[in-house]
């Protein structure tokens, strides 16, 4: 079941890559399936688009993640666990807790000249 908040971009940007890319996001209570999948691939033609990026908060049934592996388009799922991972990855709405500094041994202090 789709919660509240979604978004769709289609995005052309030359210096970076010859291919419009469609983005879509959503926010599911749910598990995103086929269907779902298969409304994004369907819109990718109104944008002339061969590639497309779909991201949930949820995860993406086995049905769906095979149904992309089968088709021409190249569709990039993003499910929940891979989206927080690539948001603090990239410091995107996440705050700093706690900070750690290992320190190692410069050998190179011993020795002598």
């Amino acid at each position: 079941m789709l919660n509240s908040l979604a978004a769709s971009a289609a995005v052309f940007c030359p210096e970076v890559t010859k291919w419009t890319i469609c983005v879509q996001t959503k926010r599911w209570d749910g598990t995103v399936g086929r269907p779902i999948v298969q409304a994004f691939v369907g819109s990718l033609e109104g944008a002339r688009a061969k590639k497309g990026v779909l991201i949930t908060t949820s995860n993406f049934s086995s049905d769906a993640q095979q149904y992309v592996k089968q088709i021409e388009k190249k569709i990039v799922l993003v499910d929940g666990k891979q989206l927080a991972k690539l948001m603090v990855e990239h410091s995107v709405g996440v705050s700093v807790e706690t900070q750690y500094t290992i320190n190692r041994i410069d050998i190179d202090y011993f020795e002598e000249d």
